[in-house]
């Protein structure tokens, strides 16, 4: 027999059949005489159940008890106590019988309720409840506690002394929370206590919340001390690093922290060595604070090569990088296969001239940033270099602007990030003149039930603009105004009305010599 007792909460017995055998607990007695055949007894009422799934047993006149007797599959035998219902944490609000294996539907390892005793009952109330306050939602409450089960036996005044800690440095209760769902290590409050005290003897040095909870999380997890954050800092002032690009350097790179001197000293040797002087060092470092996690001899140098076999020399890519510092994040190879790309571009001679002003480098640099705009919307890394490949445009377009397309496309417009590599003309045409208005006009008719097929993304780009003109607004006047069509907007005449007037050939009065010679002439043609 194997039986789970809570105190105060339920009763579970599950009963093993073997042999002819008779247990007793309290009140209750069971009576076994074989595999198919069981006996109960509870509270002086007894019955016989055989081959039975379930069967549900009377209370005692005067309890307000009633007990369930269930047969499970495998033969055993389980009994509910059922006691009144009584008042359940908010972190418990999931309904059906839950087993005292410690979990429940769905895989979730919440704790179950019925293990455990009324002190952590009522301490898990009391977590709830604080966490509640720093903008824990009652859902997120049981995954969080189940996944850290460590506060039960935490003390609950230092739980609250953390996320006072937190508050005070002016995070947000949204970072807060998103932070202690994967990273709960930085609610300890000794070690919350240590770093206050560094943040505020450093004055914060305008440090966002941001930059001081990535600093905390890095913190816990390559476990670094407080003192790091000093020692990090005087040797890039040394360098001649100001505070702001420190505070960028924590919010971008915070794993700059857990540096040696050693290797930032490398990164900036190998900056001096391809020209970049010691004055620029801050800009690059405000720049692209990520140089610091690249590896000298893996990564900076074999770039370095690598322009240089692609026909810029030693000064062209150190002026590149003092123009634009985020040259040296470039994969090896990366600005190959960007060049291949613009050499091989089908498009008009002034968009190509355009995208080629500043050099064939920065041109390259340029496609490399718009590729990772559509990587990061959701293209993989071939059709994204397709989409470009069919619509040059976009190098010359600002990525803020492309990505407003794209959000509209997927937010407003309902379609996949993928229809941009069959449809890639909607990225190059004018938001606000075609697509804004033809979107607009497709809905009003799709909402008065003026579409017979639906229209895709390719019927509502590609048309020219007459041709959508006449197709889907000459026939609906309602849609005139949406359209922007109205004569108030309407296109203006190449010239004015009354300019053909003025190319009228001008008339000579006629003298009587000039009739008698054109009389003259004609009667000798005739």
């Amino acid at each position: 027999m194997q039986s789970h007792f809570a105190a105060k909460v339920s009763v579970f017995l599950r009963i093993e059949i073997s042999g002819t055998t008779e247990f007793k607990l309290s009140s209750l007695r069971i009576l076994s005489g074989g595999d198919d055949e069981i006996e109960a007894a509870v509270r002086g009422e007894r019955l016989t159940v055989s081959s039975a799934t379930h069967v549900q047993l009377s209370p005692e006149a005067g309890h307000h008890r009633a007990s369930e007797l269930r047969r499970e599959e495998n033969g055993a035998f389980v009994l509910f106590d059922q006691m009144r219902p009584r008042p359940k944490p908010p972190a418990f609000c999931e309904t059906g019988r839950r087993y005292l294996s410690g979990s429940v539907a769905g895989g979730s390892s919440s704790p179950n309720p019925r293990l455990i005793s009324p002190t952590q009952y009522r301490k898990q109330v009391s977590l709830a409840n604080l966490f509640q306050r720093y903008g824990f939602s009652p859902s997120q409450w049981p995954e969080f506690l189940a996944k850290n089960r460590f506060l039960l036996n935490a003390s609950l005044v230092d739980a609250e002394r953390s996320l006072s800690i937190l508050s005070s440095l002016k995070i947000p209760n949204e970072m807060v929370v998103s932070v202690m769902s994967w990273c709960p290590g930085v609610l300890e409050h000794e070690f919350l206590r240590r770093w206050e005290v560094v943040f505020r003897e450093f004055g914060f040095l305008g440090v966002s919340s941001a930059g001081i909870m990535s600093t905390l999380q890095v913190s816990r997890k390559f476990n670094v001390g407080p003192e790091r954050f000093g020692s990090i800092f005087k040797a890039l002032k040394g360098l001649g690093v100001q505070d702001c690009t420190y505070c960028r350097i924590l919010e971008e790179f915070p794993e700059v922290i857990a540096m040696w001197e050693s290797e930032i000293s490398r990164k900036v040797e190998f900056l001096e060595g391809i020209g970049i002087p010691n004055a620029a060092m801050d800009r690059v470092f405000c720049a692209f604070p990520g140089i610091l996690g690249l590896s000298v001899e893996d990564r900076l140098k074999p770039l370095i090569v690598e322009f240089r076999h692609l026909g810029f020399d030693k000064g062209a890519a150190r002026e590149e990088i003092l123009r634009e510092p985020r040259v040296l994040g470039m994969e090896l190879g990366e600005l190959s296969r960007c060049l291949e790309l613009l050499r091989t571009l089908k498009c008009r001679e002034p968009i190509k001239a355009k995208i080629l002003s500043g050099g064939e480098f920065r041109a390259g640099f340029q496609v490399k940033l718009r590729l990772d705009c559509l990587c990061r919307r959701g293209l993989i890394r071939r059709d994204a270099f397709k989409v470009l490949w069919k619509e040059p445009r976009l190098i010359v377009y600002q990525r803020e602007e492309i990505e407003r397309k794209i959000d509209f496309l997927v937010n407003n417009m309902n379609y996949d990030v993928e229809c941009l590599v069959e449809v890639p003309e909607y990225l190059g045409v004018d938001f606000k003149k075609q697509i804004l208005p033809r979107y607009n006009v497709i809905e009003y008719l799709r909402s008065v039930g003026g579409l017979g097929d639906p229209v895709g993304l390719k019927n509502l780009i590609k048309p020219s603009r007459l041709k959508f003109y006449n197709f889907y607004v000459k026939p609906y006047p309602e849609c005139e105004k949406i359209f922007r069509r109205y004569k108030g907007d309407e296109a203006k005449k190449q010239h004015p009305v009354g300019l053909w007037k003025l190319f009228k050939p001008q008339k000579y009065p006629q003298s009587k010599d000039d009739a008698e010679n054109i009389r003259s002439f004609m009667e000798l043609g005739g």
